[in-house]
């Protein structure tokens, strides 16, 4: 898998992705130039409070040339953070975009085009001054008012045939589950986000040929390609049937026993992968996400830690979550239009010391199990279906109050993360080291960690104390970070959108709001899911929480169906607010 222009994208670290002002600039050489004329049309395609994305075109009115090197700059505090079709850096206010591979040559009057996001603060004016190939385009703009919405699925070239895009959600729109949008429609407010993508989830063998009441694989791909039109499209999945599944909360048990690794290739992962398969879905762009909640079980919640499960401990020995993640990767791998990412948990599970390296390492002993390589994972996800802040902005894990270490407060206790973009990049980095691609990328699921509302802190928390501190400035609400379903006061986090952030592919919402994580009470169904007293309100507590309330929502379903409260918190907390 070449990855190699995302690479260099993210060694520039400054690169995101959109669909304006507009500046045109023609010039002349001066003698001697290696090309006699070039034009470039600057374009503000969106823009909003703090960001904006743009595309350029790039005219080349002289003689024909192999390659090509734009240069501008800016006269405010623009920053680029992400692009596409070439390689972008900046220095300063300059900015340098070289070609990349496939777009290199033109040739007399030809044009290319590149694209990039970009932040900002005050004004966002239009460079006046470029140059193509040290080449001065000297000339006038006349701009125009952009949008003011904020760009989820900005436009890009498609990568040459045969060849995945380094990040598939560039350039591309996000499959809308039709399923979830009717039910989000139905609610009070709902249209506000009933047009968002969120993931199909396929938790169980009979979710693959669906029924007479719910869609089944073929049926979603099929109304992918009517969504597709012309363009990119991304659609996806979570595959999450693994035997002995969810072995530390019974609220997610599956279908299958601990030994019935065989059923779950035969009857489970093969039938995917042979419609995955089907040239007919050849142009779809398929992000699976694999088996969330399961690999790190088996670092802490095994013999040996207070968290340990007997469930937990059979799975680590009889090894059907290594075989299984190691055999979904191999055969969803083969299929050249799918783009495998693993869950790798989250900050609160496995941000600790003796948590965080040895899973990694688990990572790769699954990702090259079973014939498998890591050339079959295109990245990792985290925060999936959970609840951890984005990014906590009053208080970092170098703080002190007092001469105590925010690591020392009771909410950190001692993590190296305070939340899930630093964890999520760190986790990158730490892959990367093992083996995994230089071009690995994250996603972060933000369905619902967004913690918006009346009580969403403006600052940092009083320095009384560490605890007082961290406390009165976080973001995340929740009474322990250990809490994980159905939380109450969660809201909406940041809409699905690509590469917002360096390593990062997209925000995702691959948990659809709204979905219960599991019944608040014993509810007998025929999905092999359990009840956990972590879903119960009035539940005190275990270890895995410190002993505190659950926080949890009363009256939940069992998990995956319409929990309606729930939808109206996530409505009522979103932050950025809808």
């Amino acid at each position: 898998m070449s990855r190699t222009s995302r690479t260099a994208l993210l060694a520039a670290l400054g690169l995101i992705t959109a669909t304006g002002a507009t500046a045109t600039v023609f010039g002349t050489a001066t003698a001697g130039a290696a090309t006699p004329g070039c034009k470039v049309d600057y374009q503000i395609t969106n823009q909003w409070s703090t960001g904006f994305g743009a595309n350029v075109t790039v005219t080349n009115t002289g003689d024909p040339v192999a390659a090509w090197t734009v240069e501008w700059s800016y006269a405010g505090n623009q920053q680029v953070t992400q692009g596409w079709n070439a390689t972008i850096t900046q220095s300063g206010a300059a900015v340098t975009a070289k070609n990349v591979s496939y777009n290199g040559s033109l040739a007399t009057g030809g044009s290319t085009s590149f694209g990039f996001n970009g932040s900002y603060s005050g004004t966002n004016a239009v460079p006046a001054t470029f140059k193509l190939n040290g080449v001065t385009c000297n000339g006038t703009t006349e701009p125009t008012t952009p949008p003011t919405t904020p760009p989820t699925t900005p436009p890009t070239t498609p990568p040459p045939a045969g060849t995945k895009a380094d990040n598939p959600y560039a350039g591309a729109k996000v499959y809308v589950n039709p399923e979830w949008s009717a039910k989000a429609a139905a609610e009070p407010g709902g249209t506000k986000i009933s047009n968002q993508p969120t993931g199909v989830w396929l938790d169980r063998i009979a979710a693959i040929n669906g029924s007479a009441t719910s869609m089944g694989l073929r049926a979603h791909l099929d109304e992918a390609l009517r969504q597709k039109g012309s363009g990119e499209l991304v659609v996806q999945l979570v595959v999450y049937n693994l035997p002995g599944r969810d072995c530390a909360a019974l609220a997610s048990n599956g279908e299958l026993g601990p030994t019935e690794i065989n059923r779950y290739k035969t009857e489970y992962i093969d039938p995917i992968a042979a419609i995955l398969a089907d040239s007919k879905y050849a142009g779809l762009r398929i992000v699976t996400t694999v088996e969330i909640d399961s690999l790190p079980n088996l670092v802490t919640n095994v013999s040996g830690r207070p968290t340990a499960t007997a469930n937990c401990d059979v799975m680590k020995a009889n090894g059907n979550y290594i075989t299984g993640v190691g055999y979904a990767l191999k055969k969803l791998g083969a299929v050249g239009n799918v783009y495998n990412y693993v869950d790798a948990g989250h900050h609160g599970w496995l941000g600790w010391d003796d948590n965080f390296g040895a899973s990694a390492e688990l990572f790769k002993q699954a990702a090259t199990a079973e014939g498998s390589t890591v050339s079959n994972v295109h990245g990792f996800i985290v925060n999936t279906a959970n609840y951890s802040a984005l990014k906590e902005d009053h208080f970092t894990i170098n703080d002190s109050v007092n001469g105590v270490s925010v690591r020392q407060s009771k909410w950190v206790d001692w993590n190296r993360y305070t939340d899930e973009l630093s964890y999520a990049q760190a986790m990158r980095t730490k892959l990367v080291s093992l083996g995994f691609d230089s071009g690995l990328g994250m996603l972060i699921d933000t369905s619902r960690n967004g913690w918006g509302g009346a009580a969403r802190p403006t600052a940092a928390g009083a320095t009384t104390t560490v605890d007082t501190y961290v406390n009165g400035g976080k973001y995340d609400r929740r009474i322990h970070l250990g809490n994980w379903c159905n939380q109450s006061g969660a809201g909406l986090g940041e809409r699905p959108q690509s590469a917002p952030a360096a390593g990062i592919d997209a925000y995702v919402w691959m948990k659809p709001p709204g979905e219960s994580d599991g019944a608040s009470k014993e509810i007998p169904n025929n999905e092999g899911k359990g009840f956990d007293r972590m879903c119960d309100p009035t539940y005190t507590g275990n270890a895995r929480n410190g002993n505190s309330m659950s926080g949890s929502l009363p009256d939940a379903p069992i998990s995956g169906q319409w929990f309606s409260a729930q939808f109206q918190e996530l409505m009522k907390n979103a932050h950025p607010a809808l």
